[in-house]
């Protein structure tokens, strides 16, 4: 049996180069809205001009609409991104951010000396859950979500103004 043969017919060779694979666009998670989610994914990565910082992707475990959405997150903890207005403030707000993530993941990652490794962060992170309050971002035609604040878990995030908690228990999970 050849690789490109299918289920549903013989084989899968183009006709014509085209494919589409359906679905459309999908819709953000609305702003605000506190999930359950752990990182599957952490890791060093950088720009095209080689600035470095954290990359981290969460996968939403909770509440059900939004299961196994991903969600991305750029930590600047180095202090470089190329985009702030205030580099260095941008880059201590993306420590304790860091710190924060560690801690509700056990604090493992807290009593690495010096710069985390991949390997300390995948050890220290991966699938460690904790709650999330999502927010959203557009630049240009693009949009997404991003993370304003985790929580531990069973914890109500603290926002400025008082809005009513979502379901799920209260994300107490």
């Amino acid at each position: 049996m050849s690789f490109w043969n299918l289920n549903e017919t013989t084989e899968a060779l183009p006709q014509n180069g085209d494919f589409n694979a359906g679905g459309g666009d999908i819709e953000l998670i609305p702003k605000d809205t506190q999930v359950k989610a752990a990182p599957d994914e952490a890791k060093w990565d950088s720009n095209q001009e080689g600035d470095r910082y954290i990359s981290l992707r969460w996968s939403v475990l909770a509440p059900e609409e939004y299961k196994n959405r991903k969600v991305f997150q750029k930590l600047w903890v180095l202090g470089n991104d190329p985009n702030a207005k205030d580099p260095a403030k941008k880059g201590d707000k993306a420590k304790r951010m860091l710190a924060a993530i560690a801690h509700n993941a056990g604090g493992g990652l807290l009593k690495v000396e010096g710069e985390p490794t991949d390997q300390d962060l995948q050890k220290n992170l991966l699938m460690k859950p904790m709650a999330l309050t999502l927010q959203q971002w557009e630049m240009g035609d693009a949009k997404g979500n991003w993370v304003q604040q985790v929580s531990p878990l069973g914890t109500t995030a603290k926002k400025k103004e008082a809005a009513a908690p979502k379901s799920d228990d209260d994300i107490g999970f």
